[in-house]
């Protein structure tokens, strides 16, 4: 069938988009008044006052509103290098600020969360990220918690993550003294450069529960927080590829949490705000805990641990790993910029200047890597990634 519109439809297309345009640029400069400028021209809202609660007065509000423990800010915060308070927003909500417009972040956007190179409702680490922050700043702001910490560690915990999931750990530890800990390298490497309080480190550095516990009870809520996250909309997006039903699931999973993600994150976000009203400590009502760590095993057993997991994750780890070893034997190949001091090849520093720039890397831009500098065989790349766009 062919569509096509006549010639006095295409002429009124023609006036109404230019009637737009000209709409549009009429708004340049906004609504002039007396003494201010208006986005809209009828506009009429304001906050009814004229006091302003600049960061001095927030926090001293912040007193009689935050738990006993949570985590208080204070003028610029503990930093590595000092730097002056902002006027309005608090050392924590700049922390936020920056974790948002940081580079780092936005490639979360391009990194594998489960499925490498997911379709277009798959979760990718930006999205997990940014479901670990809803489900952490929930539980923060009913247990009287610094909501802006909590978010800034939430959106901030899997910047160290390479492309290709969790398999880019195994992949770069070899090359690093200690291993490559996602969280550590986030905290310690990739977030360096701005400068972040460090109790915003603390949590990013220790939001897996393998590390040590982290030392504010925001971070631990987003340890908590990741995790329920992940459990349940790794599943969901299981679900949806067709790997796993719902009908699967273990009883305890079902008849406890139900089988849809809102069911499951109520249960879930529930049972940590009830426990902690019931003790005074971050955790889980027991029961709930169990059905968390069933559902966790589940997903382990029939997502993460499947053939076609195992053989994306040997591949993501063969990719990487010919990408570092070729950097690190050819480091004038890497950027010019200032990340990176100039090494001797194969030297200790251009090891990790090449982990360095590779973990930093989306997994499309590892797999066009690999194809234009190695002449990577397109057949040994993890399924799902499109080389042709």
């Amino acid at each position: 069938m062919t569509y096509r519109i006549d010639m006095a439809e295409e002429d009124s297309a023609q006036f109404d988009h230019s009637k737009r345009s000209r709409d549009w640029a009429a708004t340049m400069a906004g609504h002039l008044t007396s003494d201010i400028r208006l986005a809209h021209a009828d506009s009429w809202a304001g906050p009814g006052s004229t006091d302003i609660a600049d960061r001095f007065a927030r926090e001293n509000a912040d007193e009689g509103i935050l738990a006993p423990l949570a985590t208080r800010a204070t003028a610029s915060g503990t930093r590595a290098i000092d730097e002056q308070p902002d006027e309005y927003r608090t050392c924590f909500e700049r922390d936020r600020d920056r974790i948002l417009h940081a580079s780092a972040f936005r490639r979360l956007s391009g990194k594998t969360q489960v499925f490498v190179f997911p379709h277009d409702h798959q979760r990718t680490r930006l999205t997990h990220a940014l479901e670990v922050a809803q489900v952490a700043v929930s539980v923060a702001r009913a247990l009287r918690l610094n909501v802006a910490l909590t978010e800034a560690i939430a959106l901030g915990h899997d910047c160290g993550h390479g492309p290709g999931g969790h398999a880019s750990e195994d992949a770069l530890s070899p090359y690093i003294d200690g291993g490559y800990d996602h969280a550590v390298w986030g905290s310690d490497v990739v977030l360096v450069s701005l400068n972040l309080c460090t109790q915003t480190l603390d949590g990013i550095r220790n939001h897996s529960w393998s590390r040590p516990a982290p030392s504010t009870p925001e971070g631990e809520v987003v340890s908590w927080a990741d995790r329920i996250a992940y459990v349940c909309h790794d599943f969901e997006d299981a679900v949806a590829a067709g790997v796993v039903t719902p009908q699967q699931l273990p009883d305890l999973v079902r008849t406890r949490c139900g089988v849809s993600r809102a069911q499951q994150l109520r249960t879930f976000i529930h049972s940590m705000i009830q426990a902690s009203a019931a003790t005074g400590r971050i955790g889980m009502v027991p029961d709930i805990a169990d059905a968390l760590a069933a559902f966790r095993q589940f997903n382990y057993d029939q997502v993460y641990l499947r053939a076609e997991s195992q053989a994306q994750a040997q591949a993501v780890i063969d990719l990487l790993r010919s990408l570092v070893d070729h950097f690190a034997s050819h480091p004038r190949d890497l950027p010019l910029v200032s990340d990176f001091a100039p090494a001797d090849p194969g030297s200790t520093l251009a090891v990790r200047n090449a982990v360095t720039y590779v973990g930093g890397m989306t997994d499309r831009f590892a797999c066009r890597q690999a194809i234009t500098l190695l002449q990577y065989d397109i057949s040994k790349l993890p399924q799902g990634i499109d080389t042709s766009i």
